[in-house]
């Protein structure tokens, strides 16, 4: 038992806060696309109604934007 309270405790602690961690992002990061959308809809409302989904060439567009942001 002596063995595993020098090894195995921290381990799983270290594996708990990984997961924790992992999850806390993850539901961040859904958080802000979800708000940027709800955004976006407000926006498109605003200036005359609904938009349209968007073309595949301007979500490519955007993507490149929102990377090039963060770099």
């Amino acid at each position: 038992m002596d063995s595993f309270q020098q090894i195995g405790l921290p381990v799983v602690g270290i594996v708990a806060a990984a997961a924790l961690t992992f999850y806390v992002v993850s539901f961040a990061e859904m958080r802000e696309k979800s708000l940027r959308n709800l955004e976006e809809r407000e926006t498109a409302y605003e200036n005359g109604g609904f938009k349209s989904s968007l073309s595949s060439r301007e979500r490519r567009a955007r993507r490149k934007a929102e990377k090039e942001a963060k770099s």
